[in-house]
């Protein structure tokens, strides 16, 4: 967005604790509004304070296995969150284009391979249902209010900046640190479960295009290769001249309650209405994560403790 010369405005809950580490770098750049999800008045006050032609909606609680744990809130946030968004832009100013953040873990339980956008939903997790909830109520917004409002069901995006407890992270990190000397194991839960992932930065770059069409419209956004969590381990090793047998324990205790075992994705309809391709491949995803770890970790001795997994 930057590069194209918008003025952009990011959302922030107050915290007692701040942490922009992940946009430090673009701190001079962005103008950062408080608002939250929870509390409609805050994000009617943020559109009236920004006044933007485009508003595109990210947040969530949107790490899978807290959900469980957490389900109500998960609700709140990345279900219901969705609709008081919706709301406040129709409260003040409906001609706003709003891009939802849909997710691939809608489909869930796949009986069809790859996935397009007819294919039926059947989400495994309390995060996959609170997604669904938000991706029909933008249809819906859509459908009733006339709005210019659409959902990318984006399959896994990943990049140097991803949250240390989403799995690609986690592992990059993890071998950075092995690499290094600073932790002798890895422990995973299962690694025969297939994603499609691919490179943040093309699939923002999708996000764009969706809001730069004439008619709103709903897009599944994926590379149409999946790679097994072992490939991920053997890839990320490799790149540092190691064996994942050597490091990777399975941890039972790590296994989700209900799985989704597979999930590949079709974007044709984005290639052929977007003109839209990823760029950056999953080999070369991965060894950009794994560098960037090294070079963080090269430059700090700090040793975050893992909460979560895959």
């Amino acid at each position: 967005m930057l590069e194209k010369n918008y003025r952009v405005y990011g959302l922030v809950r107050r915290s007692s604790t701040i942490n922009f580490e992940r946009i430090a770098h673009l701190q001079d750049k962005v103008e950062l509004i408080p608002g939250d999800l929870l509390d409609q008045s805050s994000l009617i006050t943020a559109l009236q304070k920004a006044e933007p032609d485009e508003v595109y909606n990210l947040a969530a609680q949107s790490f899978v296995p807290t959900s469980w744990s957490q389900p109500v809130l998960t609700g709140e946030f990345t279900a219901l969150g969705v609709t008081r968004m919706i709301e406040a832009i129709r409260v003040v100013n409906p001609a706003i284009r709003f891009y939802q953040a849909s997710s691939s873990e809608m489909f869930g339980m796949v009986d069809t391979s790859p996935q397009n956008e007819s294919t039926r939903f059947y989400p495994r997790s309390p995060y996959g249902v609170a997604k669904l909830y938000g991706h029909w109520i933008t249809v819906n917004a859509r459908e009733s209010y006339g709005l210019f409002a659409c959902s990318g069901i984006l399959f896994n995006h990943e990049s140097p900046r991803r949250g240390i407890e989403f799995v690609t992270r986690k592992v990059s990190y993890s071998v950075a640190r092995i690499k290094l000397g600073l932790q002798p194991k890895l422990k995973m839960g299962n690694l025969d479960a297939e994603r499609d992932w691919g490179f943040a930065g093309d699939y923002v770059r999708a996000m764009w295009l969706m809001l730069q069409q004439n008619v709103p419209e709903d897009y599944v956004v994926a590379t149409g290769v999946a790679h097994s969590v072992k490939q991920l381990l053997e890839l990320a090793f490799a790149h540092i001249g190691l064996d994942y047998r050597d490091y990777v324990e399975v941890a039972q205790d790590l296994l989700r309650p209900a799985d989704v075992y597979h999930l590949r994705g079709d974007y044709s309809k984005a290639r052929e209405r977007l003109v839209w391709e990823p760029d950056v491949s999953f080999e070369r995803m991965i060894e950009m994560m794994v560098d960037s770890d090294l070079d963080l970790l090269s430059r700090t001795t700090s040793k975050p403790i893992f909460s979560g997994a895959y």
